[in-house]
């Protein structure tokens, strides 16, 4: 996994709008009643902002539902005005990656990295990234945009994903990780708007440097 130079430049093991692809799994209503390793609403917020973020760099978005209509409800109504012209999946698998469509959903993508996160953690995280890490995709898994139904349960299976082969990360990380250079103008007000909006403290500070610093104060 070098740099293939040898001499610096970005790892192959970054996260770029041209290598990954984002699955949201089930986040509805009935899944989150029961999700109590996070606030529900810093919940919301976060796969909020992570979809956006994967908006923003036209990363391929793959939603997905189970029992939508008869027990978990709809996908959240902030993702779906994210994508308004995406259907979500419906499975009746709770492990996503025994849907065929959900899988030939994924392979279209022809992305090898994918960003995932789920409710619940420990169910439908946990069997969809251990089948994709069997499947030879390399999974990163945004732990503050999934739930688990308590602490241990979350923290547990993140661990059993790590020991697996799954990369940890959190929704910030991944937009930022995407941007990577405040030069690249084309992304940077729509990056820097998603910050102010969901990223609480770090987009309260943003707004501060510019009202203190003018429009050119450094992002971070």
């Amino acid at each position: 996994m070098a740099n293939s130079a040898g001499n610096g430049g970005a790892s192959p093991r970054l996260l770029t709008p041209g290598n990954s692809m984002l699955l949201l799994i089930d986040h509805q209503p009935q899944m989150a009643f029961a999700s109590h390793s996070i606030d529900i609403q810093l919940l919301i917020n976060n796969v909020t902002g992570l979809a956006k973020s994967a908006r923003i760099f036209n990363v391929p978005v793959v939603l997905t539902t189970v029992a939508a209509k008869s027990f978990s409800g709809p996908i959240f109504a902030n993702l779906q005005e994210v994508y308004p012209e995406t259907d979500p999946i419906d499975r009746t698998t709770m492990n996503s990656w025994e849907d065929p469509k959900v899988v030939e959903a994924v392979r279209r993508t022809d992305r090898k990295k994918l960003v995932m996160a789920a409710l619940w953690t420990e169910v439908c995280l946990a069997t969809a990234t251990l089948s994709a890490l069997d499947d030879g995709y390399e999974v990163y898994i945004v732990t503050d945009a999934s739930a688990g139904v308590t602490s241990e349960a979350h923290e547990m299976a993140i661990r059993r994903m790590i020991q697996a082969g799954a990369v940890p990360t959190t929704w910030l990380q991944v937009l930022l990780e995407w941007q990577r250079d405040w030069a690249r103008q084309e992304t940077y007000n729509a990056v820097m708007a998603v910050a102010k909006e969901h990223a609480g403290g770090y987009g309260l500070g943003i707004n501060y440097a510019k009202s203190m610093l003018g429009e050119h104060a450094s992002e971070g």
